[in-house]
């Protein structure tokens, strides 16, 4: 019987897309703190509100990659700093819909800019070629885990 290779944890595709998300998530976070005043939890759950909004939580927590708990005390404290406004779901009396303020509007934009620019930052080392595949490969790798994902708090986006 032919011997097995060892395992190499550190050449997995998800240890290493793990190693690459907290990697950009410190340089991410310093830049929301930086240039839009808010953490990375919300200002992920902002930037979800923007693209994606009106939102319930749930939705929330599946476009801002959090579980339920998370994208409701965000959303929380989005309320609290007036960039998200909470009104009662009109299809169901317990339920709410979240969606920017005006001065919300205002932090999307600025936090539109961070994204763009740490997407740009992060795939500088690659040609446009590289890029095409990359996105190719990107989306193909989310539509796998997405069927094959369990649960009422499995993310939407990842």
């Amino acid at each position: 019987m032919p011997k097995r290779p060892p395992f190499a944890l550190e050449r997995s595709v998800t240890y290493r897309l793990h190693t690459l998300g907290k990697l950009t998530d410190r340089v991410t976070q310093q830049a929301y703190l930086d240039e839009v005043g808010i953490a990375l939890g919300e200002g992920r759950c902002l930037a979800a509100v923007g693209a994606f909004g009106p939102l319930s939580v749930n939705d929330l927590a599946g476009y801002a990659n959090l579980n339920k708990g998370q994208a409701s005390r965000a959303a929380q404290t989005l309320v609290e700093q007036g960039l998200v406004r909470k009104e009662a779901a009109p299809s169901d009396g317990r339920g709410v819909v979240l969606s920017l303020t005006p001065a919300g509007s205002k932090v999307w934009a600025r936090a539109q800019g961070v994204i763009a620019r740490r997407n740009e930052e992060m795939t500088e080392c690659l040609s446009a070629e590289e890029l095409r595949t990359l996105d190719v490969l990107l989306d193909r790798l989310v539509s796998h885990a997405r069927a094959r994902a369990v649960g009422p708090d499995e993310p939407r986006d990842g």
